[in-house]
């Protein structure tokens, strides 16, 4: 087993757990515990300092997992998805009434199949979706190491993967497909240009 192997491994045990790790992705380093662990997903807001009004974002690893989360799947989201998934794009889609309120405590769900090897691997070992938001102190640069991880989030969390540079630097384009027509909530990776061709869509809020 590989050093990267064994710390994938420790990481998948700790969420199991019901921890909280931080972890390479293709945009950014990612900051995550169980999808479906209230007490994790808590966690995640006080070492971000991330608002409660904000809701997580969830990492999955395909798009078939969205049937799950989703109450419906507009047909924008399955465009969107089938050109920009996996990779640098989170949708927000109409939440499954199946959802815990702790992660989406309004009428959408923000999700993203990640483009990384490690991430997928998490998720899948996990076997539940990862709350996946950018593993920074909110309203700070995301980090695209495990060293700029440790000077943000020293202590705070419970492991942090040593996967090497993000490949992405820029975090993911938000797009609510729950509104008609789409909109973007944050452009990031993926320019606004790409998804209006695709589909048009108002003009990004940030």
């Amino acid at each position: 087993m590989t050093a990267l192997q064994s710390e994938i491994a420790r990481g998948v045990q700790i969420l199991k757990n019901g921890g909280v790790i931080a972890f390479p992705t293709d945009t950014v380093y990612g900051l995550g515990g169980d999808a479906f662990n209230a007490a994790a997903a808590e966690r995640v807001y006080q070492i971000k300092s991330r608002p409660k009004e904000l809701p997580l974002p969830l990492l999955i690893a395909s798009a078939e997992a969205l049937a799950s989360l989703a109450c419906r799947i507009p047909e924008t989201a399955r465009v969107l998805a089938r050109h920009f998934w996996p990779g640098g794009l989170t949708l927000v889609v109409p939440k499954a009434d199946s959802l815990p309120a702790h992660l989406a405590p309004g009428p959408g769900i923000a999700v993203r199949v990640p483009n990384h090897p490690v991430c997928l691997l998490l998720i899948e070992c996990l076997g539940n979706p990862i709350v996946g938001t950018s593993a920074n102190v909110s309203g700070r640069p995301p980090a695209l190491t495990a060293g700029e991880v440790e000077r943000q989030l020293a202590e705070r969390v419970d492991f942090i993967i040593h996967g090497g540079r993000s490949p992405g630097g820029k975090e993911s384009t938000v797009v609510d497909v729950t509104r008609e027509p789409p909109v973007v909530l944050r452009e990031g990776i993926i320019p606004s240009s790409e998804i209006e061709s695709l589909i048009g869509v108002t003009g990004a809020v940030q």
